[in-house]
């Protein structure tokens, strides 16, 4: 009997000790786990809102871009970026983030990161705190049907010529002539259309500045043109600069 209670204690201590075994393995397991976080990203004119701006070290992040903005915008951050995305569009972007710092994140297009398209993302420190600024822009408004817009009855009626504006990337065709074109002085009515991907208007600048419209769209308005020349340009930030510009000759 002696014998038959020793073999069953060592039993009991031999099963204890091969759970244990078990047991450690499953713990250390459990704490090596690696996290993933969605974070949505709203882009506009101009800036970002990131509905969160830190994660752990180790962490994956989906981060979800919308453009709720008038003009294409990108994100770029840890290397990786979206697409160019086109007004309502959106785009999902995983990036890992294994080393702990701050990385910066912008959008790529030509002078949108240097008017405010820019932040810093926190990985296992403390969020940098920014500040918001707000801009009041004034702008004019338009009777819109369809893709067509449709400026209220203008100073000059009936129309004497017409001057056709094609607006692509980043130019005007006016007339059949890029960055030029001519009309006899009177009633000048401007059809004018967006023809390329993304939003533009036509500024005659000192006389009429059209709205800004998306592509497809049209918008027709006349007005009174003595004879001289008289500047174009796209109100858009920086199209100008990239060459959105002209001058019409009026004969």
């Amino acid at each position: 009997m002696q014998r038959v209670r020793i073999v069953f204690a060592l039993l009991v201590v031999g099963a204890a000790g091969v759970a244990s075994a078990f047991a450690i393995p499953a713990i250390g397991a459990g704490s090596s786990s690696s996290k993933t976080v969605t974070i949505k990203v709203t882009a506009s004119e101009f800036k970002f809102v990131l509905s969160k701006r830190s994660v752990p070290t180790g962490t994956t992040v989906i981060f979800k871009v919308t453009n709720k903005g008038k003009i294409e915008h990108d994100f770029k951050v840890n290397g990786k970026k979206t697409r160019l995305l086109k007004p309502g569009e959106s785009q999902s972007l995983k990036v890992v983030f294994k080393k702990k710092g701050r990385l910066g994140y912008l959008c790529t297009v030509k002078g949108h990161a240097a008017i405010g398209m820019k932040g810093t993302f926190s990985v296992g420190v403390k969020a940098v705190t920014t500040t918001t600024s707000t801009t009041t822009t004034t702008t004019s408004t338009t009777t819109t049907t369809g893709t067509t817009t449709t400026v209220p009855p203008q100073t000059c009626s009936p129309a004497t010529s017409t001057v056709n504006v094609s607006m692509v990337e980043y130019a005007f065709v006016v007339n059949g002539v890029r960055g030029g074109g001519s009309t006899p002085a009177g009633c000048v009515q401007f059809v004018i259309k967006n023809d390329g991907s993304v939003v533009h208007n036509f500024n005659l600048v000192g006389v009429k500045a059209g709205a800004q419209i998306s592509p497809g769209a049209t918008e027709t308005w006349a007005v009174q043109l003595p004879a001289g020349s008289k500047n174009y340009t796209c109100d858009v930030p920086f199209h100008d600069s990239f060459g959105m510009n002209g001058q019409l000759t009026v004969s």
